[in-house]
């Protein structure tokens, strides 16, 4: 398949890290130090959603600033541990320039970049937790990303590991590929769907980019 764009626009935590070892020992530790239990998860989606609104279905509103800057103390600590490229994340990036591809993350902007930087990643652009009203699946962070670039939303190629992200994708008006490295194809929906980076590669063609996703 071929997709031709002018910019790519990656999630973060599964999508071009692999932190979900490092998360689960985090969480757990917050959810037993905040006395919470296995069926006070239940029903409450977790993957690709900002900390803050998985934090205010759990517990009070008068509790979750103070939660998430604990939930985020404890990740950018365990950086070190467990935190790894996704297979393909750094021959792909490697292959692109600085101003053509962003990271959109619903993660703040310090555990963004402790996670990236653990891995060698450096991008110019991050779109972070801390600078959107609405996280994901808004569209308001892929369309912040594009206007970061200078590129038009329909320009842009979204890579996404979540349902929420693939969705936000969408609204934005923007084409996306699905990675299964943390749910089954069968819950994602894409114009492509891959089993990491490594099926995905990237020629200039004139002024676009010309994107391959292998089948």
């Amino acid at each position: 398949m071929k997709i031709e764009a002018d910019a790519l626009l990656f999630d973060n935590d599964g999508t071009l890290v692999s932190s979900v070892d490092s998360a689960l020992r985090c969480w757990t530790r917050w959810a037993e130090e905040a006395g919470l239990t296995a069926a006070d998860f239940a029903g409450v989606p977790m993957h690709g959603r900002p900390s803050a609104e998985i934090v205010a279905d759990l517990i009070p509103a008068a509790g979750v600033p103070a939660a998430v800057a604990r939930i985020e103390d404890l990740e950018v600590e365990a950086v070190a541990e467990g935190v790894e490229p996704v297979p393909g994340a750094l021959a792909l990036l490697g292959s692109l320039a600085a101003d053509r591809w962003a990271v959109v993350t619903s993660a703040s902007r310090r555990l963004a970049e402790a996670r990236l930087a653990a891995v060698g990643i450096h991008p110019a652009t991050v779109i972070a937790a801390d600078d959107i009203t609405r996280g994901k699946p808004d569209p308001e962070p892929f369309l912040l990303a594009a206007a970061r670039l200078g590129v038009a939303p329909e320009r842009c190629v979204v890579f996404e590991d979540a349902p929420a992200g693939l969705a936000s994708g969408r609204a934005a008006g923007m084409r996306t590929v699905a990675l299964t490295t943390s749910h089954p194809a069968a819950e994602l929906t894409a114009d492509a769907v891959v089993s990491d980076l490594t099926a995905v590669s990237v020629q200039v063609n004139g002024g676009s980019l010309e994107i391959l996703v292998a089948d």
